[in-house]
């Protein structure tokens, strides 16, 4: 039994292009970014922290380089 999530290429529309005119929008046509185009929130948030904290042990390491150095 096939439901609507089983679609082969061979069901899926054929789109002829002189269909339709070329000045109308079509029916899918994108306004902006979509849900499932963005990062969740939480990844976004722990990328942020991530950077923070290399950069944070980076001038740390560098300070200590900078101090061993100086004699």
């Amino acid at each position: 039994m096939k439901d609507a999530n089983d679609m082969s290429a061979a069901d899926a529309p054929t789109h002829d292009p002189t269909d339709t005119p070329t000045d109308t929008p079509t029916a899918n046509a994108r306004t902006g970014p979509r849900e499932e185009d963005r990062a969740p929130m939480t990844f976004t948030v722990r990328v942020f922290i991530y950077l923070v904290g290399v950069h944070f042990i980076a001038g740390f390491l560098f300070l200590l380089f900078y101090v061993a150095g100086a004699k």
